[in-house]
């Protein structure tokens, strides 16, 4: 699988290194143009492999309260920075930068790569601290935008390589425009990630509610039912108990007068007394 994605990247870009080679010599716009919409199927392809800051994407979605619109949003920041951190380290010279960035290989930035990640752990400590000590609201979509240009500033090898070939040919602009077709096809790979992250979350909740719907109906509420059955019961023997009848008030106030002597009975027995 991935050596035909493998196979597919050499392609294209050999067929960029050709057209470039020939705009180059002078031969016009016409055949680049018509090459550019390959850029899009390399960036998409290229963004399927490893790396891309997918998995802070996905983790970051999945663990959100964000919708789809707002997944496509994050995923749209994270592809632009992503591409343009790559096109400015070559437009500012590849040599500089790798003596300035301590880089020791091609797409390289040791120091962007360690900001990359400070900025999102301290992102990270403040979704946490306001999980734990902060009422639930909405950040709308300033939260998301951050984190995407945050995971974006590690820049793209691959279009680090197609900056560095259209310079050394002295055609920058041709590398700029394949670049920015490139940048359509990672945004179509990274939304598709946003949006399935977004998808499988929605359907776990979704199943959560479901159960804790069955759970209150077929568990909770007929226990529940039974408990006040049980509990009127109770309460009724108990008022039969303590709520004397008029039978039963009559013959303790009978008692009661015989006792004190108020009868005609308890009046004569007191006179022979």
């Amino acid at each position: 699988m991935w050596q035909f994605v493998i196979d597919i990247q050499r392609d294209i870009y050999l067929g960029f290194a050709a057209h470039i080679k020939a705009y180059a010599s002078g031969t016009g716009w016409s055949a680049f143009l018509g090459f550019l919409p390959m850029g899009i199927a390399f960036g998409a392809i290229h963004a399927m492999t490893p790396g891309h800051s997918k998995s802070i994407l996905a983790t970051y979605l999945a663990g959100s309260s964000a919708g789809m619109l707002r997944g496509l949003l994050v995923s749209l920041a994270l592809s632009f920075m992503h591409v343009t951190m790559s096109v400015i380290i070559a437009l500012f010279s590849l040599p500089l930068v790798s003596i300035m960035f301590g880089g020791t290989g091609a797409g390289s930035s040791p120091i962007l790569e360690s900001v990359s990640r400070g900025l999102l752990g301290l992102i990270g400590i403040w979704m946490l601290w306001t999980a734990l000590f902060r009422e639930p609201h909405s950040h709308g979509d300033q939260q998301g935008i951050v984190v995407g240009l945050s995971a974006g500033l590690i820049p793209c090898p691959l279009t680090l390589f197609v900056m560095t070939f259209a310079i050394s040919r002295g055609v920058p602009e041709a590398g700029i425009l394949f670049a920015l077709v490139m940048m359509v096809g990672v945004a179509l790979t990274l939304s598709a990630v946003a949006l399935t992250a977004v998808f499988f979350r929605q359907q776990m909740m979704h199943s959560k509610r479901s159960f804790r719907c069955a759970l209150t109906q077929w568990i909770v509420t007929p226990a529940a039912a039974y408990a006040a059955v049980d509990l009127a019961k109770l309460n009724g023997s108990r008022s039969s108990i303590l709520a004397p009848s008029g039978r039963c008030g009559d013959s303790v106030k009978t008692c009661r007068n015989q006792v004190n002597g108020s009868t005609p009975q308890a009046r004569q027995v007191s006179i022979r007394l």
